[in-house]
């Protein structure tokens, strides 16, 4: 099938999404701050919709902001298969994670249909809410949502983590409401069978693919996160009048509990396992008072579930033994826990098959971080196609993909839904 990617409008989309934002341009690349259901949010959703109309593609949006652009198939009975990803981005974030997917699921959309390919089964672009946590401190809301494992009533008591204010318009509810979203977010759900199949485009966030010169990645396992918050409470005073062995710093607790947390999770010898404790909240925080109490947040990743819950373990006995010796307590609070997702054979066999083809070095491997496939995976066949990002970079100005890994990818991403639509 000739397929032609238009590398320079792709590539000039991207920069343009980039341009809206209200972060300052940066000198370590393009600043891009994008937080869900802000006007620049909004702003970014109506020119993406407008891209879509301009190709005269159909348009729906669900009561979570999720945006469906779909291209009708001969036979629209047929379940679709579907690619997608998301817009937002975290604080002073870079150009590319997720409108990779979106952008490039367009224009991959675009080549099939200026090539004269007609597809059988419809082909849905899906422009997904919320994936990251900024806002309202849970990832992927809106595929959560669309595969029923988030459930609604939760979601819309979610509170807007960006303002202080704890009033009844700082919810999910009023927020979607507020920027076009109405109605139960009961109806997000998709039907079973609604997708035949899921591929997402995306940047690797790592360095591999980089590092070993291969231009694609194919995703065969998506690691899970667990999130944890701990409180330790010890005995605070002055810093200079309260005797060293009187004390209970909190703070020195929470080291040892840091150092835990890293041992043990190097302990697995396992490539896949990773912890992060990435908040300290010290009290009262004054360099001349002993802290009485520390917050940590754990945020813990593996493709294997019962090995995260072991190293969770013997966390949990270093805390006892760390909370006895210091004579403090630690007090654990459960946050969050998601499966790991496993790609369809199926569909990591047919993007192997083309890149086999088309003569496109690849290599199988698992994304690390988290993705709006994780929750895809519930209720469709999913994988994911990587390309390279400069040094592994992402979260940052400097973030990078080169325009001809972008193209290249995306080309297989076109190649990949002719041939899944054609089943």
């Amino acid at each position: 099938m000739q397929i032609q990617i238009d590398q320079a409008r792709l590539i000039d989309e991207l920069q343009t999404l980039a341009t809206i934002t209200s972060v300052e341009p940066s000198p370590e690349g393009t600043a891009v701050t994008r937080i869900v259901f802000t006007p620049d949010d909004l702003r970014a959703r109506t020119w993406l919709k407008s891209l879509a109309q301009q190709e005269g593609f159909t348009l729906r949006e669900d009561a979570a902001g999720n945006t469906f652009i779909r291209w009708q198939g001969s036979d629209p009975s047929l379940s679709a298969v579907a690619t997608g990803s998301h817009t937002d981005a975290v604080p002073h974030a870079g150009m590319y994670d997720g409108t990779v997917g979106v952008l490039g699921g367009l224009e991959a959309l675009r080549a099939l249909k200026q090539s004269g390919y007609t597809p059988r089964r419809s082909i849905e672009l899906v422009m997904l809410t919320s994936e990251e946590p900024t806002r309202f401190g849970i990832g992927c809301i809106g595929s959560r949502l669309m595969a029923g494992v988030l459930d609604p009533a939760r979601a819309d008591r979610l509170r807007d983590l960006t303002h202080a204010n704890d009033d009844e318009a700082s919810t999910l509810a009023a927020i979607r409401t507020a920027a076009g979203f109405t109605g139960p977010l009961e109806s997000v759900k998709l039907p079973p069978n609604h997708f035949h199949a899921w591929v997402e485009l995306h940047i690797e966030q790592g360095p591999l693919l980089e590092r070993e010169h291969i231009p694609i990645g194919i995703v065969t396992h998506i690691a899970a996160p667990a999130s944890y918050r701990f409180t330790i409470t010890g005995l605070g005073g002055h810093a200079g009048a309260l005797l060293m062995p009187d004390r209970k710093d909190a703070l020195c607790a929470a080291a040892e509990l840091i150092l835990s947390v890293e041992r043990h999770a190097l302990a697995t010898r396992a490539i896949d396992t990773v912890a992060t404790i990435g908040t300290c909240d010290v009290h009262p925080g004054a360099v001349n008072s002993v802290p009485s109490r520390v917050a940590l947040a754990l945020d813990i990743r593996d493709t294997d579930p019962a090995r995260r819950e072991s190293v969770m373990q013997a966390i949990r006995a270093d805390i006892a033994d760390i909370a006895r010796r210091r004579n403090i307590t630690i007090d654990e609070q459960f946050i969050n826990a998601d499966a790991p997702a496993v790609s369809s054979p199926h569909i990591v066999q047919t993007l192997e098959a083309i890149c086999t083809a088309e003569d496109i070095p690849y290599k199988t491997m698992v994304s690390r971080a988290y993705h709006d496939s994780s929750f895809i995976a519930a209720i469709a066949p999913i994988a994911m196609i990587f390309i390279p990002c400069r040094n592994g970079v992402s979260h940052r100005p400097d973030e990078y993909a080169a325009p001809e890994d972008i193209a290249r990818g995306t080309r297989l991403l076109a190649l990949a839904l002719a041939k899944l639509t054609s089943e």
